[in-house]
């Protein structure tokens, strides 16, 4: 078994995953990210992106492959060991917003810390801080029915980043937000992630949130690519001009 290099917080390899129906997923990704690098994951809809970071998190297992988180070797861990592993050192965020409605804004934001056996005070102090940085702070007291789509997601940003998770894996995160909402929340998220040294995985078929990472893997139909820019197809003289057929 080879070991990861030792710069690399989050290292895979030959990562395999097909579906229960059939259809595969993952065909032979390899990848590693350093400590504190913000990395794309880029490609169309159906490319495999979602389905890589579960493998990275410990949410799913691949059928075949390696991960390792700081050299530890995550795809031999039981299902109970990988479920502490995400609540103690990873931060997760869904593309679309998902809250405990019984919970106001701030307990929702601090309720991962709170399942850590962090004191109240101290965790609801750790959320505020981050719900004034994403502009939510005013609605702290309200419920998620209370709130916009946009706002949703916000909240759930929080709750990613108020615990100061080693990695944090962001799927699509900026999916429910309006155009105007979405640069200032991904740079408030890399902006955090550096100063606070956190690695970020970030899923997206976006060029514009592809560019504010540190490097960009790309994949297309389970595999990693290269992209390449092929120039513009000049058209040839004539082209629409009518066509004559003799028969």
């Amino acid at each position: 078994m080879e070991a990861p290099p030792d710069n690399d917080v989050l290292w895979a390899r030959s990562l395999h995953f097909t579906h229960r129906d059939g259809s595969p997923a993952l065909g032979g990704v390899s990848l590693g990210v350093r400590e504190g690098e913000i990395l794309a994951v880029s490609g169309p809809r159906g490319s495999g992106k979602t389905t890589l970071l579960h493998c990275l998190s410990g949410m799913a297992s691949a059928q075949r492959g390696e991960v390792w988180f700081n050299s530890v070797p995550v795809h031999t861990m039981g299902a109970m060991a990988r479920e502490r592993l995400r609540r103690d050192r990873f931060g997760w965020i869904d593309p679309a917003p998902v809250l405990v409605p019984e919970l106001n804004v701030w307990e929702n934001a601090a309720l991962p810390l709170m399942l850590r056996g962090t004191s109240r005070r101290r965790a609801k102090a750790a959320a505020m801080e981050w719900l004034e940085r994403l502009d939510i702070g005013d609605r702290a007291r309200h419920r998620p029915d209370d709130l916009t789509q946009a706002e949703r997601q916000r909240v759930c940003i929080t709750r990613a980043l108020a615990p100061a998770p080693s990695v944090l894996f962001a799927d699509e995160p900026t999916a429910p937000l309006y155009r105007a909402d979405r640069n200032h929340v991904l740079r408030t998220l890399t902006t955090a992630a550096r100063s606070h040294g956190i690695t970020v995985v970030l899923a997206t078929h976006d060029p514009e949130t592809a560019a504010l990472a540190d490097r960009t893997v790309s994949l297309m139909d389970g595999r990693r690519v290269t992209t390449v820019h092929l120039p513009p197809v000049t058209e040839p003289e004539g082209r629409g001009a009518p066509c004559s057929l003799s028969v």
